[in-house]
């Protein structure tokens, strides 16, 4: 089976990672993955099209390269390549916090990007996991989300997979935040489509997993797309969901209060565009010599 998401931005996003955000959804939706709520999917139709190009890609490309990725490369490797490629595109989130006027949360995870990036040697490494600075998933569309901007009708992407008309082109803006974007130009390009790939099939190597919950399923499709709109609403609301927000035909993802804490601690962003598995010895937040971040 397959999905496509997760990184944050339409234009990095590769064709493994269509499957990230909701296979990722699946595993930790946490408190929302209970609740129903019915789909916004006017599009329901070209949706399900989509989907099934992408579930070929998958299968075909995005899936074998996972498993011989994972099958050939140590552990402790796939850690520190997981946090090397996660660091990368870590200012997003410290961005977003400031933008949602979470400040605190802004500065400590400036100081997370700052720490890895020069004693975790670029990030290969996590020691501000150890010094207390936890990671944080945040995008431009969760910003939007939570100022008040609704998520529209779902939306499935070409190759990015499970999206909304609120966070697509939000994708684009977090391109201007990743660490990427400002290589020399004469290589940016280049090295983008590098950085891209390999972090999807890092991603996608994580999530092998989690294909028998999807294959196994009556309807993939519905099962995916609820997870997905679940859990971009779990984290809008920084986990803070009423009950009643489960229950209602309403697309609003209403903002969290200012109070309300900061509940989606986990890896890249992502990926994402998307959270990842709870962390473990492959997951992006597990570095190379066994710590988790």
């Amino acid at each position: 089976m397959a999905l496509l998401t997760a990184s944050h931005a339409a234009a990095r996003r590769r064709p493994a990672a269509w499957r990230v955000a909701a296979l990722a959804a699946i595993a930790l939706a946490g408190p929302a993955a209970a609740a129903e709520k019915k789909a916004n999917d006017p599009l329901e139709r070209l949706n399900r099209a989509t989907y099934a190009f992408n579930d070929a890609i998958d299968r075909m490309l995005a899936k074998p390269l996972a498993r011989g990725y994972k099958a050939v490369t140590p552990r402790p490797v796939r850690g520190a390549v997981s946090n090397f490629l996660a660091n990368l595109y870590y200012p997003t989130t410290a961005l977003n916090q400031f933008l949602q006027g979470k400040f605190r949360y802004g500065v400590s995870d400036s100081a997370r990007f700052l720490v890895n990036s020069t004693i975790g040697i670029g990030g290969l490494f996590d020691p501000a996991t150890k010094f207390g600075l936890g990671a944080h998933d945040e995008d431009f569309g969760q910003t939007l989300g939570h100022w008040g901007v609704p998520p529209g009708p779902y939306l499935v992407l070409p190759l990015f997979g499970p999206s909304d008309f609120r966070d697509a082109p939000s994708r684009l803006v977090d391109t201007y935040t990743e660490v990427p974007h400002y290589a020399p130009k004469k290589i940016r390009t280049k090295t983008g489509l590098i950085v891209r790939g390999a972090r999807g099939i890092d991603q996608r190597a994580q999530l092998i997993g989690a294909d028998e919950a999807i294959s196994s399923a009556f309807d993939p499709y519905s099962l995916l797309r609820d997870a997905y709109v679940r859990q971009r609403l779990y984290n809008v609301m920084d986990g803070n969901v009423p009950a009643e927000n489960f229950d209602d035909d309403t697309d609003t993802d209403a903002a969290p209060s200012p109070a309300a804490p900061d509940l989606k601690t986990g890896p890249d962003p992502a990926a994402v565009a998307l959270p990842a598995p709870a962390a473990g010895p492959d997951s992006p937040t597990a570095s190379a010599d066994g710590g988790a971040g």
